[in-house]
């Protein structure tokens, strides 16, 4: 199949807008294109989904083993004519600064993908030589296919760029695109906006028709479309489908306040036999009908605690559901919203749903950030003690006047090396900061479906 990754010689080069912009302009070509983002981020998924009419993934060589990556990588490009994978940070930065370890350079020769490297050209001249042959020479294993300078100010300054690269190293130069404001997604504390968020109100297809000009005008497209993924095509896993599901109806938070979600964990969740069945604690006044658990998930509760904080009906509807023993789990931003308040940058406290005995107030810096392994110390939602997960840590917030809450879970951050118990358990709410891939340890994702049956069962008793 063809397919490449598109890499940045660091963060905020600008890959994203054009990992997009190339997107739009293949599905012009009349190309099914299938995204991935390389990492553990939510942001760039949702703008990857709306451009290219497809639901993006995530691929992680951390968090994930190589045949968790491969069968996410086979079985979301079933149908696809080109994948194209964003990867995270700069091309070789992951882990940690010894290793390759979860960088994007580790993903493109685990999933043999030709990378295609894009480099701020803003400030540069011949300067820009010397990186272009350092990442050369970093790592000969890694196909490096080509390059494509980014934020360049003119013709001109395009051919001095290509002049200085071409004479020193030998990575094809693909193009260029000029800085262009029309099609920059803004930025804050967690990253991208939202693509709900980011909506100006211009029908999306003429944001296609802008990304799809500039990208035919300044980039050598053809050549693009002779990469291939080298991968060995694994049929059976690429033709996977879902399970008959709706043994278990579970709740999913999703609107502008909830959103960071990795779609595999609801497959997955799909394929043991659940219904995931969407709700807005921010519109919805009510829970959806009949459920047996609720999944909260991460995204911007501190944007919306206002509006949050005066849905009373939503957030009784919620207590009701955790008060009749259903399990719920929330990740995050959802634990936040479970909490018993929430108080923001500007010092305005909001009262939350109160199931958890303690408060949260947002922070000016990253807590916590980076890679997690998580042990099971205790039997709970989740699976049996002594069992282990990986997930990440991503948030601008602390928990204060913390109560004596029982915690199931025993982290280790990966950046820090620094320990502690985590995973607040409160009867049969699971709360936590750690966003979890369920494809890192799928008993998990069993263990949250048995629960939910499980509450049928009780229900029934009760009856």
């Amino acid at each position: 199949m063809k397919g490449f990754l598109i890499a940045g010689t660091s963060s905020g080069v600008g890959k994203t807008t054009v990992a997009m912009s190339i997107t739009a302009a293949l599905r012009h070509r009349g190309y099914t294109v299938q995204p991935f983002k390389g990492g553990p981020d939510f942001l760039d998924t949702g703008h990857h989904t709306r451009i290219s009419g497809r639901i993006a993934r995530n691929l992680d060589t951390w968090m994930l083993s190589k045949d968790a990556n491969c069968d996410v990588l086979q079985q979301a490009s079933v149908g696809a004519d080109i994948l194209l994978v964003e990867g995270m940070m700069g091309l070789y930065d992951g882990k940690d600064g010894g290793t390759e370890a979860g960088s994007s350079a580790e993903i493109a020769k685990l999933l043999r993908l030709p990378v295609v490297l894009v480099l701020d050209a803003s400030k540069s001249a011949r300067s820009i030589a010397a990186v272009v042959l350092g990442f050369e020479l970093f790592d000969p294993e890694l196909h490096l296919a080509g390059v494509i300078l980014n934020r360049v100010a003119s013709g001109r300054h395009f051919e001095m760029l290509r002049t200085a690269i071409a004479s020193s190293c030998k990575t094809p130069i693909l193009g260029w695109l000029p800085r262009e404001p029309a099609i920059a997604i803004p930025e804050r504390h967690l990253g991208l906006y939202t693509p709900e968020e980011s909506e100006t109100g211009e029908p999306l297809e003429n944001l296609l028709d802008q990304m799809a000009a500039l990208v035919e005008q300044h980039l050598d497209m053809d050549r693009l479309l002779t990469f291939e993924c080298g991968l060995d095509w694994n049929q059976n896993a690429a033709t996977s489908a879902l399970s008959n599901s709706g043994k278990v109806r579970i709740g999913v938070a999703r609107d502008r306040a909830f959103s960071f979600y990795y779609e595999d964990n609801l497959d997955l969740l799909r394929r043991l036999g659940a219904m995931i069945v969407p709700f807005s604690p921010l519109e919805d006044t009510s829970l959806p009908p009949d459920l047996d658990g609720l999944y909260l998930g991460g995204g911007y509760p501190e944007l919306y605690a206002g509006h949050l904080a005066s849905n009373s009906a939503m957030l009784d509807a919620v207590r009701s559901f955790a008060a009749s023993g259903r399990p719920v789990y929330a990740e995050c931003g959802g634990m936040i919203f479970l909490s018993q308040q929430l108080t923001t940058l500007d010092g305005a406290a909001y009262p939350m749903a109160g199931l958890l005995p303690f408060a949260v107030e947002m922070t000016r810096g990253l807590v916590n950030f980076g890679y997690v392994t998580v042990e099971l110390a205790e039997d709970c939602l989740l699976g049996h003690r002594g069992q282990t997960i990986r997930g990440h840590s991503f948030h601008h917030s602390r928990i204060v006047n913390e109560a004596n809450v029982k915690t199931r879970y025993r982290v280790r951050y990966s950046l820090s090396g620094r320990e502690e118990d985590e995973g607040y358990w409160v009867a049969n709410v699971l709360a936590s900061y750690i966003h979890l891939h369920f494809r890192a340890q799928p008993s998990i994702a069993l263990s949250l479906v048995e629960a939910a049956l499980a509450s049928q069962s009780n229900s029934l008793v009760s009856s």
